[in-house]
Protein backbone atom coordinates (compact mmCIF):
# COMPACT_ATOMS: atom_id res chain seq x y z
CA UNK A 1 0.00 0.00 0.00
CA UNK A 2 1.62 3.40 -1.09
CA UNK A 3 1.58 6.31 1.54
CA UNK A 4 -0.44 9.24 0.64
CA UNK A 5 1.98 12.24 -1.21
CA UNK A 6 1.68 14.45 1.26
CA UNK A 7 3.49 12.27 3.91
CA UNK A 8 6.13 11.25 1.02
CA UNK A 9 6.76 14.72 0.76
CA UNK A 10 7.29 15.14 4.22
CA UNK A 11 9.31 12.19 4.27
CA UNK A 12 11.65 13.92 1.57
CA UNK A 13 11.65 17.23 3.48
CA UNK A 14 9.81 18.76 1.08
CA UNK A 15 6.75 20.76 1.94
CA UNK A 16 2.90 18.96 1.97
CA UNK A 17 1.23 21.07 -0.04
CA UNK A 18 3.52 21.56 -3.22
CA UNK A 19 1.17 19.53 -5.56
CA UNK A 20 -2.78 20.26 -6.17
CA UNK A 21 -4.90 18.76 -3.97
CA UNK A 22 -6.17 16.23 -6.60
CA UNK A 23 -2.97 15.05 -7.04
CA UNK A 24 -2.92 11.84 -5.13
CA UNK A 25 -1.73 9.47 -7.87
CA UNK A 26 2.12 8.99 -8.11
CA UNK A 27 4.92 6.31 -8.86
CA UNK A 28 8.19 6.77 -6.62
CA UNK A 29 10.91 4.92 -7.67
CA UNK A 30 13.21 4.41 -4.10
CA UNK A 31 16.27 3.25 -6.23
CA UNK A 32 16.41 5.60 -8.94
CA UNK A 33 14.76 7.96 -6.88
CA UNK A 34 11.99 9.30 -9.68
CA UNK A 35 9.36 10.80 -8.70
CA UNK A 36 5.99 11.30 -11.23
CA UNK A 37 2.75 12.48 -10.17
CA UNK A 38 -0.31 11.95 -12.14
CA UNK A 39 -3.24 15.04 -11.97
CA UNK A 40 -5.90 14.93 -13.12
CA UNK A 41 -6.11 18.30 -15.54
CA UNK A 42 -3.85 20.69 -16.10
CA UNK A 43 -4.39 23.28 -13.72
CA UNK A 44 -2.30 26.29 -11.84
CA UNK A 45 -2.40 26.71 -8.01
CA UNK A 46 -2.42 29.77 -5.61
CA UNK A 47 -0.16 30.14 -2.57
CA UNK A 48 -0.68 32.13 0.23
CA UNK A 49 2.64 34.18 -0.65
CA UNK A 50 0.52 34.91 -3.89
CA UNK A 51 2.83 32.90 -5.96
CA UNK A 52 1.49 30.77 -8.68
CA UNK A 53 2.38 27.29 -9.93
CA UNK A 54 0.89 25.54 -13.03
CA UNK A 55 0.93 21.87 -13.54
CA UNK A 56 0.70 19.65 -16.57
CA UNK A 57 -1.36 16.62 -16.01
CA UNK A 58 2.08 14.70 -15.43
CA UNK A 59 4.73 15.95 -13.39
CA UNK A 60 8.13 14.22 -13.13
CA UNK A 61 11.56 14.89 -10.76
CA UNK A 62 13.78 12.84 -8.64
CA UNK A 63 13.16 13.40 -5.25
CA UNK A 64 15.80 13.80 -2.71
CA UNK A 65 15.91 14.82 1.11
CA UNK A 66 15.14 18.71 0.39
CA UNK A 67 15.26 19.09 -3.38
CA UNK A 68 13.15 17.92 -6.48
CA UNK A 69 15.54 18.06 -9.36
CA UNK A 70 15.05 17.82 -13.27
CA UNK A 71 11.73 19.01 -12.79
CA UNK A 72 9.44 18.26 -15.59
CA UNK A 73 5.28 19.62 -15.92
CA UNK A 74 5.58 22.63 -13.92
CA UNK A 75 5.73 26.57 -14.57
CA UNK A 76 5.67 29.71 -12.33
CA UNK A 77 5.14 33.25 -13.06
CA UNK A 78 8.44 34.96 -13.35
CA UNK A 79 6.73 38.00 -15.46
CA UNK A 80 5.65 35.21 -17.92
CA UNK A 81 5.58 31.64 -17.34
CA UNK A 82 8.84 29.91 -16.82
CA UNK A 83 9.41 26.37 -16.41
CA UNK A 84 10.55 24.99 -13.03
CA UNK A 85 13.42 22.62 -12.90
CA UNK A 86 14.33 22.86 -9.93
CA UNK A 87 13.29 23.10 -5.83
CA UNK A 88 14.55 22.53 -2.89
CA UNK A 89 14.39 23.93 0.68
CA UNK A 90 16.72 25.31 3.57
CA UNK A 91 14.95 25.76 6.69
CA UNK A 92 11.75 28.23 6.52
CA UNK A 93 12.67 28.71 2.91
CA UNK A 94 11.92 27.21 -0.48
CA UNK A 95 14.01 27.98 -3.78
CA UNK A 96 11.93 27.91 -7.10
CA UNK A 97 14.82 27.66 -9.71
CA UNK A 98 13.11 28.77 -13.16
CA UNK A 99 15.63 29.86 -15.17
CA UNK A 100 16.59 32.45 -12.18
CA UNK A 101 16.35 31.20 -8.84
CA UNK A 102 13.39 32.76 -6.05
CA UNK A 103 13.09 32.08 -2.90
CA UNK A 104 9.76 32.14 -1.11
CA UNK A 105 8.40 30.91 1.82
CA UNK A 106 8.30 27.45 2.75
CA UNK A 107 5.04 28.36 5.26
CA UNK A 108 3.27 28.72 1.81
CA UNK A 109 3.63 25.73 0.55
CA UNK A 110 2.49 23.46 3.70
CA UNK A 111 -0.82 24.22 2.83
CA UNK A 112 -2.85 21.73 0.18
CA UNK A 113 -4.31 24.09 -2.39
CA UNK A 114 -6.92 23.09 -4.53
CA UNK A 115 -5.85 23.12 -8.37
CA UNK A 116 -8.04 25.23 -10.75
CA UNK A 117 -8.24 24.28 -14.40
CA UNK A 118 -6.78 25.80 -17.43
CA UNK A 119 -7.27 25.31 -21.08
CA UNK A 120 -3.25 25.20 -21.85
CA UNK A 121 -0.37 24.45 -19.98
Amino acid sequence: MQKPLPDLLQEYDMPIGLFPKDATNYEFNEETRKLTVFIPSACEVGYKDSSVLRFFTTVTGYLEKGKLTNVEGMKTKVLIWVKVTCITTEGSKLHVTAGIKKTRSRDAYEVLGDGISIDRF
